[in-house]
């Protein structure tokens, strides 16, 4: 039987015990990855490994040896409770192998959970599962995680206390962020706030949440935008001296004017503006990006951007013979004379 994505959820929460086995397929890894982990624990519940009630074995080892996985469907226990053997990222050259194992399963046998990558509708695999009256198959794919499937991360990683601008916010990130990233700055967070039973808060989530850009390189930005030329210099050395080079340095300044010219351009203004980014930006950086787009304004934010146009052509181009890092310093220190001019 085919399950559609909200019936999924469901399951995954609360899987039935007396079923034949799940399919979980997918073009995404991490997601199918993280699926499968729930619906395992939620079946096997807690020290099904230590306890032999779950059978690991790669897809690739069926085809050498198709009778592993009925043996292992059929093998009995010695401790009791649900059993289930787990086939990780079958193929369709392991097909004879699941499909025995589907036709003979019988009541009291290990459940067969198997994942795989994408699969086509004619996959024999695939055709297996859904066709099947007791079993399951379901697709993952890259939609953005619903408020429940945030809220069951959250509750899992024992978060609570969170109010409603911090949970707008970890929304917006599991949106930005990959499953597994997500999945790890929730766990982060928890530690985090071990023992603090205060709001969970902005600057909390600043503070655990992944980076998108090294923060050497967000000091000179930040020094350049705020038009502190006389810093400028230190810091490149820093950068260079990291293994940064000039097309990395100019490249990272266009984005960052990029992100406040997209503040600055908005209709209704910088501050709605910066609510509409993406990956949003949140607690103290938010506030830095706002003030640096307000006090630059569009006018001034253009010409800064046709500078480093200028200078991204002029280190590309074939006949430059000019130091690379020289060339973006002298941009950087033009920005941050522009941005002090009124």
């Amino acid at each position: 039987m085919k399950l559609s994505p909200r019936e999924a959820d469901g399951y995954f929460a609360r899987p039935d015990a007396d079923k034949t086995g799940l399919l979980i397929y997918g073009a995404d890894t991490m997601r199918v990855a993280l699926k499968r982990q729930q619906v395992l624990a939620a079946l096997l519940g807690a020290n099904a490994e230590e306890e032999m009630r779950l059978t690991r074995m790669p897809g690739s080892d069926l085809r050498g040896d198709p009778a592993l996985l009925l043996d292992a469907v059929k093998a009995v226990g010695f401790f009791p409770g649900p059993r289930a053997v787990f086939v990780e990222e079958a193929t369709d050259t392991a097909a004879p192998s699941i499909l025995a194992a589907l036709e003979d399963w019988a009541p009291g046998d290990a459940q067969v959970i198997v994942t795989a990558g994408q699969l086509k509708a004619s996959s024999k695999i695939r055709k297996a599962f859904e066709s099947h009256p007791a079993a399951y198959a379901v697709g993952i794919y890259d939609d953005p995680p619903s408020r429940a499937e945030v809220e069951r991360i959250l509750t899992q990683a024992g978060l609570q206390n969170i109010p409603r601008d911090a949970m707008s916010t970890l929304g917006e990130l599991a949106v930005s962020l990959s499953p597994g990233d997500f999945t790890q700055t929730v766990e982060k967070l928890s530690l985090y706030k071990r023992g603090d039973a205060s709001e969970l808060s902005l600057d909390d989530i600043e503070a655990c949440a992944p980076r998108s850009t090294e923060a050497a390189l967000d000091d000179v930005l930040n020094v350049v935008a705020e038009g502190r030329a006389g810093e400028i210099g230190p810091l490149i050395r820093r950068l260079q001296a990291q293994g940064t080079n000039g097309v990395t340095l100019c490249i990272g300044a266009t984005r960052h004017f990029r992100t406040l010219y997209a503040c600055a351009s908005d209709p209704g203004g910088a501050a709605q503006g910066i609510g509409k980014l993406r990956p949003p930006v949140y607690g103290k950086r938010r506030d830095r990006i706002l003030r640096q787009a307000q006090g630059w304004g569009a006018p001034k934010l253009q010409t800064a951007l046709t500078v480093l146009t200028d200078t991204d052509l002029s280190l590309r181009s074939a006949g430059q013979t000019a130091p690379a890092m020289a060339l973006v310093e002298r941009a950087m220190i033009r920005l941050a004379m522009l941005a002090r001019s009124r």
